[in-house]
């Protein structure tokens, strides 16, 4: 697809966004994350959406572990490669090996999972599908997460989710990672 809204330089993401941009962008390991050169001509949006985005990824509750494998999750149903290229190598960082990959795109099913995670990955696939939990599917995530997790395992679904959303609609092209 061609970008609907093609990535900002300078003149259109302002000095403070287009130097938040070139310091995510060489974080990512390519010379463009398009993501953030597109969503970064929102100014202050922009950077609300950083902050909240980073109170659950690096920073929540949810070990980066569990989140790494929460996005990959999110980014196989959506069908979101710019999400996919991004959180393979992360999760590489966080310990998703191709293994583990490969058992997440099969899904909580697929053998292998301790009860977490197969909690963990159920809850994915009924929020993405319903957008809500049934009651069973929140007690088995319930039963390893506290309150607190539970929020952010909310928040974070849906923040990938949104992505996804706004990627493909955008038209965000895949970014190109150095060696």
């Amino acid at each position: 697809m061609t970008a609907r809204i093609t990535p900002g330089r300078l003149r259109e993401l302002g000095p403070v966004n287009w130097a938040l941009w070139r310091g995510l962008s060489a974080a990512s390991g390519t010379r463009d994350a398009q993501l953030f050169s597109t969503l970064g001509r929102t100014k202050g949006t922009f950077r609300g959406w950083l902050h909240f985005g980073a109170g659950l990824m690096p920073g929540g509750r949810i070990s980066r572990h569990e989140t790494e494998l929460v996005i990959l999750r999110v980014a196989h149903l959506r069908g979101c490669d710019y999400e996919m290229d991004h959180h393979i190598r992360l999760g590489r960082r966080a310990g998703v090996t191709a293994e583990l990959l490969a058992r997440v795109l099969t899904g909580p099913t697929a053998d292998g999972w301790t009860d977490r995670h197969r909690a963990l990955l159920t809850a994915v696939d009924e929020l993405i599908a319903t957008e809500n939990l049934s009651d069973d599917t929140w007690s088995a995530l319930a039963a390893h997460f506290d309150e607190r997790r539970m929020v952010e395992f909310v928040l974070l679904v849906g923040q990938y989710g949104m992505l996804a959303t706004a990627i493909a609609t955008l038209g965000v092209g895949r970014d190109t990672f150095r060696r």
